[in-house]
């Protein structure tokens, strides 16, 4: 293999959903993108749901349609939930959120995660100005006061003005750029599996708060639901090694019954909980997004949705400052240039993880007083249909300081 330097302008390290649809976001501007990856595409099946799924806010869905890979998710596998049921294990307390109270024709969608990643990554292959190198890991990074090196385990050489990292919580570029983490461990993990029940989901998102965490089934095709059920770490690892029997007894139990039997389960896995933030979004030349820049409990499935935000305002503040100073030679990615897009960001994550922690926190507390609380909560806010209607509209990425990708009215002014 040649070690001859390839030139480009930015470097992405992490071709999952954030990283893969990032360069989407880039691949009609004027820039020569690279994406690295250090495994193999995910493979797909229309016989059998994934596992880790997502749901998608109109705002994300907005951003999927404005970099083109919303017609390959479609094409693939996708389910709408329009409404959501959400009550508390240890009392009275409900909520219910139904899309139409706000005119709005869904809540979201459950797309599975490999479906997303696919899309963006055949929506790549279209284009000429991003080159998809996979699979092969990042060996060494340097940063130069004009370009940084990315040296690679199959001996090539990339240099380009920026390095993005998306590559996840553990993140290798993170790490090379000394940024820092601050955050904690839930002690708890996320036990995910596809089960089929009796009683037909109705295209809602169901979530009961237990004390050892939220469990949640959420609406597939053919009346499927993927299924995300946090709970402590020892209770977790003993769900896994139940077998599928006995786990669907403890599934129907848990759920309290609400969609009926358990008829089937596909196989089981489970990650760990955590919260994590960077100190910093950038350094010299680089840049973080997705879970590389923060991680949150998936209580209310806003992970993926606060990356495909980030992907939409970096590529906005990259491709600004490119046509802005196209005659005057700035570099577009300068330090005061790369701050923009952190002063944009941290805020509305810093918001959404307290938010998540603290409803963790809440909801988890087995104090009668808190419990009491907590349901009066509910009922209140349930009853309260302004209240709630500013709930859905923010949930569902329809308020806020919105990237340009990420509203409807887009209008691409960089298409070459």
């Amino acid at each position: 293999m040649s070690n001859q330097t390839e030139q480009y302008d930015v470097i992405i390290v992490g071709g999952g959903m954030v990283g893969a649809s990032f360069a989407c976001a880039l691949a009609d501007s004027q820039l020569k993108i690279a994406l690295v990856e250090n495994v193999q595409a995910p493979t797909w099946t229309q016989a059998d749901h994934d596992l880790r799924v997502s749901a998608i806010t109109q705002a994300s869905e907005c951003f999927l349609r404005n970099i083109g890979v919303w017609e390959g998710i479609v094409a693939r596998r996708i389910s709408p939930f329009r409404e959501m049921h959400v009550w508390d294990g240890s009392g009275s307390g409900v909520i219910h959120f139904d899309s139409a109270h706000i005119g709005e024709a869904t809540l979201g969608h459950i797309i599975e995660n490999s479906v997303i990643q696919l899309a963006a990554l055949e929506r790549l292959a279209e284009m000429k100005n991003v080159h998809y190198i996979a699979p092969v890991e990042a060996a060494a990074m340097n940063v130069e006061d004009d370009r940084v090196v990315l040296s690679l385990s199959d001996g090539r050489i990339l240099e380009a003005k920026l390095i993005v990292g998306a590559d996840g919580s553990r993140s290798w570029v993170r790490q090379q750029a000394n940024i820092d983490v601050k955050g904690w461990s839930y002690h708890q993990k996320a036990v995910v599996t596809t089960v089929k029940t009796a009683i037909y989901h109705n295209e809602t998102a169901w979530q009961r708060f237990l004390p050892d965490g939220p469990l949640a089934f959420l609406p597939l095709t053919d009346g499927y639901s993927s299924i995300v059920w946090s709970a402590t770490t020892q209770r977790a690892d003993a769900l896994l090694a139940l077998n599928d029997v006995d786990f669907m007894a403890e599934l129907k139990s848990a759920f309290d019954g609400k969609l009926g039997d358990i008829e089937s389960v596909s196989a089981r896995g489970a990650f760990p909980l955590k919260l994590q933030h960077a100190t910093r979004y950038v350094g010299e030349r680089t840049v973080l997004i997705g879970d590389a820049a923060h991680t949150v409990h998936p209580l209310a499935g806003q992970g993926v949705n606060l990356g495909f935000m980030d992907a939409a305002a970096l590529a906005e503040v990259l491709i600004d400052a490119t046509e802005k100073y196209k005659t005057s030679h700035v570099d577009f990615a300068a330090h005061r240039v790369l701050r923009r897009y952190e002063r944009w960001r941290k805020t509305d994550t810093l918001a959404t993880l307290a938010a998540m922690d603290l409803f963790k926190r809440l909801f988890g507390h087995r104090s009668p007083a808190v419990c009491w609380a907590r349901n009066t909560g509910l009922t209140l806010t349930h009853q309260a249909e302004p209240i709630k209607n500013i709930i859905m509209r923010h949930t569902m990425g329809l308020s806020g300081d919105l990237p340009a990708l990420a509203k409807p009215s887009y209008v691409n002014k960089v298409a070459v």
